[in-house]
């Protein structure tokens, strides 16, 4: 009997871990899915959208996947692109939404600002001559 309590505790830590995961999974599964594809040509762009721009409401959970692809130049580090989000009225950061991105495909789990407003995203990889214009605006509200 002795042999099958690491067993059985072995079962029990298995079972708590899959709890926690399933309920880890299920609050990511609630965020919002948005997908952005920053572009060889140095322009961010999204499905159906002439000129990319995305709404959330403040303090929304989202799940932002980008697909990167190459542009002409990149940083030593290997980043391709970058997608940093600014605050309109001052410029300033906000703070973990400074993401470098690599060539394919990531995702990041963020949450909207909680101050409702207008944002930019800028690119902060130079990755082309064309990299000024590779902004999308994104809308925080209430």
């Amino acid at each position: 009997m002795t042999k099958l309590q690491p067993i059985r505790n072995g079962f029990w830590t298995l079972a708590v871990f899959a709890v926690f995961a399933a309920a880890s999974l299920s609050a990511f599964g609630q965020a919002r899915v948005i997908e952005v594809l920053a572009d060889k040509d140095s322009h961010f762009k999204m499905a159906g959208m002439s000129h990319a721009e995305i709404t959330v409401k403040a303090g929304e959970p989202i799940l932002l996947r980008v697909i990167a692809r190459k542009g002409k130049t990149w940083n030593r580090d290997g980043s391709i692109h970058g997608f940093t989000l600014l605050r309109v009225n001052n410029r300033t950061k906000v703070p973990g939404w400074n993401l470098a991105l690599l060539q394919g495909t990531h995702e990041f789990q963020l949450t909207a600002p909680l101050e409702p407003g207008d944002y930019v995203v800028v690119c902060s990889v130079i990755c082309s001559e064309d990299h000024e214009n590779m902004n999308m605006k994104l809308v925080v509200v209430p």
